[in-house]
Formats: structure tokens, C-alpha cells, sequence
């Protein structure tokens, strides 16, 4: 039997080997990339070693020891980064370089090369929380249980949506090489007025005043409150908010390609 007709027989399965096929071959070049693996993997690593572990410890912030509280707000920083410079500068430079306007062009269904992408955000960020979790319970004194850890896990892998949204924003207005300085004049200022350098409670009045306008700040918050600190707000608030932000990203990002549309038909 021919594949056209295995196709025609079973769509479902094959849109989904297509998928599946997309998502194996961007982790594959991704991992090959030492520029993005090692800062993701080892700038949040570094970072909670030094504020978390050596200089935090076991002192206490509320219910909860500073290494525990920054476990938490690193995760987010981590997963946060993973997703804007994976999805960043990957789209900037496949638009810059043609290859973006040649996958548009191909059967391939257009939500594979994002879900593709996504899905390697994903991938990198749960293997940065394990590393963030095991630097914290064997160094950082953090005493999680299970049903925290994986409700914290779960949390920040799907928190890198909005995130993926907001890099897939500045992939499609960035140059290839500008997009990385793009990202880390946006990255940095907003996790560290978002609290998730350090707590909320240790920055100036109006830096508090101005966190809750920001999307960093509010994947903080739900990583405190899966590690058990009574965080700011429900939970429900800081959802609706990533939700509003991720509709936002996704509505500016289609005009970045209706842009390109219009200048490759012009």
C-alpha cells in the first residue's frame, strides 16, 4: 500500500507522526547549539547557587527558607529564558536567512513549526528544573515533596507559553543579529523588576508598585505558592493574567507575519 493511501486511511496519525518528526528534529538542532544550551542550562544554575544557596541559605522569608523562595522565582527566570531566546532568535534568524518563508511554503501543516519549537522550550526548561531541584535539595537544604515538586514542575512548563508567545513577538520584528541583544535588554530588566532575582519585598516601592504589569511576575507567583509561600493575589489572577499577555504576544506576532507576507508579495 502506498504512503498516500496510509495517509488518505489514517490523517490523524500521520499530522501527528508530522508533529512528532518536527518537534525531534528542533531538539536535535537546538542541543547542537552550545550557545543556547549552556547559558539556559547554566545561568539560572549559577545564579541560584550564588543568591539561593551561598548567600540565602536557610534563613527564613516568610514560611519558607530564601533557598526554597529562590528555587522557585529561578525556575521561572530559567524557563522564561529558555523560551525567549529559543523561540527569538531561532525565528529571527530563519526569517532572515530565507528558511522561515521556505517551511511557509511546504506542506508542512504552519502551527508544526511553532509547536515544534514550543515543544523544545518545554523540553529544555524541565531539564533545567531538575538540575534548579537537585542543586536545592542537595546544597540548599530545600525539603519539597513530591506532589510539590511536580505541581511546581508542571507550572513552569506550561508558564513557558506566554514567554514562547513574547519571543515568536521579537523573532518576527528582530534582525538575525540583533535579536539575542533584543532579548536580553527585555529578559533581564523584567525578571529582576518582576522579583525573581530577588524577593518582591527587597525592591524599591515603586518596583513593587510596578511588578504586578509585568509577565515574569506573575509565573513568579505561582512558582511561590506551588513551593508554599502565601504569594500575592489567587492563582486564577496571575492564569488570567499570562492568558491576557499571551493573546497579546500572539496577536502582535501575526502582524510581524502579515508584514513579511506583504513585503515577499510586494
Amino acid at each position: 500500500m502506498s504512503s498516500a493511501a496510509i495517509t488518505a486511511q489514517n490523517p490523524a496519525g500521520s499530522m501527528l507522526r508530522v508533529y512528532r518528526t518536527e518537534a525531534k528534529y528542533e531538539f536535535i538542532k537546538t542541543l547542537r547549539q552550545p550557545a543556547y544550551v549552556i547559558p539556559t542550562l547554566t545561568f539560572p544554575a549559577i545564579f541560584y547557587v550564588m543568591f539561593g544557596i551561598v548567600f540565602g541559605g536557610k534563613q527564613a522569608i516568610g514560611s519558607i527558607t530564601v533557598s526554597t523562595y529562590l528555587l522557585a522565582t529561578y525556575c521561572a527566570f530559567g524557563v522564561i529564558g529558555a523560551s525567549l531566546f529559543g523561540f527569538a532568535v531561532g525565528v529571527a534568524m530563519e526569517r532572515g536567512y530565507g528558511w522561515l518563508q521556505v517551511k511557509r511554503a511546504s506542506p508542512m501543516p504552519p502551527l508544526a513549526y511553532l509547536a515544534a519549537k514550543t515543544a523544545m522550550a518545554m523540553a529544555f526548561s524541565a531539564i533545567l528544573l531538575v538540575l534548579l531541584f537537585a542543586l536545592g535539595v542537595m546544597f540548599g537544604g530545600v525539603h519539597l515533596s513530591a506532589a510539590k515538586f511536580f505541581g511546581l514542575m508542571g507550572t513552569m512548563i506550561a508558564g513557558t507559553i506566554p514567554f514562547c508567545a513574547l519571543g515568536l513577538v521579537i523573532g518576527c520584528y528582530s534582525a538575525p543579529n540583533s535579536a539575542p541583544a533584543v532579548v536580553n535588554i527585555l529578559f533581564l530588566p523584567l525578571a529582576f523588576c518582576s522579583g525573581l532575582w530577588l524577593p518582591v519585598q527587597m525592591l524599591p516601592k515603586f518596583l513593587q508598585h510596578l511588578a504586578p504589569f509585568l509577565p515574569p511576575y506573575h509565573l513568579g507567583q505561582l512558582a511561590l505558592q506551588q513551593v508554599g509561600f502565601a504569594a500575592a493575589g489567587h492563582w486564577t489572577q496571575h492564569v488570567l493574567a499570562l492568558a491576557a499577555f499571551t493573546v497579546a504576544f500572539l496577536l502582535l506576532a501575526q502582524r510581524g507575519f502579515t508584514r513579511d507576507d506583504v513585503s515577499i508579495n510586494a
